[in-house]
Order: C-alpha cells, then structure tokens, then sequence
C-alpha cells in the first residue's frame, strides 16, 4: 500500500526555519555519499565504453542511481536497449509508490514543476523531503529542491563528470583493481535491498536463471530471464511470510534503498513511547 502521509499527520512540532536547517544537516551526509557513488558510477560508465558526455547525459537525463548502475553493466554485457530500459525500469517501479505517498501534499503545485520534481525524485529526495513535511505538517516546495538538488543531483552529477574524465586517463584499470568497482558497487546495493524473504527470494531465483540462462542461452537472454522472472518469484511469497521490516513506499523503504548518511524515521514505539506509570512496581 502506498504510504499515505494522512495516516500520521501530526501537529507541527517546529518551525520552518529550524526544520530547513535539519534538512540542510541530513542533505550533507547524502551529498558525500552521492559524490562517492557518483564517482565510481563515472569510472563504471567509462569502463563500459561511454564517453564522458554520454556518461554525463546519463546523469543528467535519467538521473537513477542504482539504476544507472544496472544500466552500464547490461551495456557492457551486451544486452540490447530494449532489455536495458525494461529491467531498468523495473527497477525504479518503486518510484510509483513515493510519487503517490508525495502526491498529496504537492497536488496544489502547477504541473510542470510537478513533472520537474518528478524527475529529480529519487529514494534520498523522497526520504528528506517527507519527514521534513511531517515536520512542519505542510509541504514546503522549497525543502522539496534542497532535498533533491542539494543533497544528490548537483554531488551525483559533478562526481559523476571527475569519474568518467579520470576513468579514460587510465590505461589499465585493472592494476589499480577498478576492474572490480561496478561489480563490488551492484553487490553492495543489492545485499542492502534485501529487507525481506520476498527480496531474498527473488534474489535467489533471479541469480540463478540468470546464470543458467546465460550458460545456456546467452548473456542477453540469462540477465532478461533472471530479471523478470526473480521478482516475479518473490511476489508470489504470501505476506503473511514476507517479514518485511520496510514495504516498499513507505519512509523506511526509503532508507534502505538510500545512500548512507540519510535521516532516521522514527518507529511507532519511538515516535509515542509509552507514559511513565509514575514508577510503579518500584
């Protein structure tokens, strides 16, 4: 269910001034993470063949992430465009959810800079952006673009332009073990993904017809088979099994999907700790 900020609307508890400085603080550990991640995006699309302003359009013009990630790496294997955009796609679905959980609160925003934010959304825009909105009670468009330009596009971009320009100064890669960096980059996302058996299934199942298929049938063929047919997997585990600690379009999700260094969502029991019974029993 998509998360839906009229289930825990609360009276403002600070004001916008104070609530634009701590979204200023959570936007700094974003921004150095972005950066890093940035830069080894840029050394990956280079060693996948882009030219840096290939590598820079990407940034620019899909600005994904993990995605963009998953991207190069399918380049690079080999697979055909419309393979790319459809498990690229799948990939960022999950966008549909924070879209509709921020929907309420910018419906009253005129459309092209809806489409605008829309556009620079991302898991540290959403996760920012709606705590400081519950924060003040109220959106604040404002807060919207330090959430998503501060805290990720512009560091995301710039690093992304030092890694592809570094990137082809090198001549060998490999002696400075770069070589590993998307592979080691994709394993680190996707162990931080798993929040639940249905992630660990379609993990699982979508790895190994990957690898079988690709052994069988092609790399092009293994990596379309194990990208649809794993999450297709992990769906079909009923929720009362899934144990998930962060359904997807909710803040929590937000946070595991999010670069390190993004702000904390309180739990129910955080938010409304129970009152102290006076001391009783002692």
């Amino acid at each position: 269910m998509p998360y839906d900020p009229a289930m825990t609307a609360r009276t403002p508890t600070i004001d916008l001034a104070t609530s634009r400085k701590r979204l200023w603080q959570e936007s700094v550990g974003i921004a150095v993470s972005a950066t890093g991640f940035g830069f080894v995006y840029g050394l990956a699309a280079r060693g996948a063949g882009f030219s840096p302003i290939e590598a820079m359009a990407m940034s620019i013009l899909v600005f994904a992430g993990a995605a963009q990630f998953a991207a190069v790496g399918y380049v690079a294997s080999g697979l055909a465009w419309p393979g790319v955009i459809l498990l690229t796609a799948l990939l960022n679905a999950r966008h549909l959810l924070y879209s509709a959980a921020l929907s309420p609160w910018l419906r009253d925003r005129p459309a092209p800079r809806r489409a605008v934010m829309a556009h620079l959304l991302t898991d540290e825009a959403f996760a920012l952006s709606i705590a400081h909105f519950q924060r003040l009670g109220r959106a604040d468009e404002r807060g919207y673009w330090i959430a998503a330009i501060a805290s990720t596009f512009i560091p995301w971009n710039l690093a992304t332009l030092a890694g592809a320009t570094l990137g082809g100064q090198i001549a060998d890669p490999s002696r400075f073990g770069l070589d590993v960096v998307f592979p080691a980059a994709m394993a680190g996302l996707c162990v931080g993904l798993v929040t639940g058996r249905r992630e660990l299934v379609a993990a699982a199942v979508g790895g190994t017809v990957g690898v079988l298929a690709s052994l069988a049938l092609g790399t092009g063929i293994g990596i379309v088979a194990g990208g649809l047919i794993g999450p297709l997997a992990g769906l079909l585990v009923p929720s009362a099994m899934a144990h998930e600690r962060a359904p997807l379009g909710t803040p929590a999700s937000a946070e595991r999907y999010a670069m390190p260094g993004g702000p904390h969502f309180e739990t129910a029991a955080e938010a409304d700790p129970p009152a102290d019974d006076g001391g009783a029993g002692t």
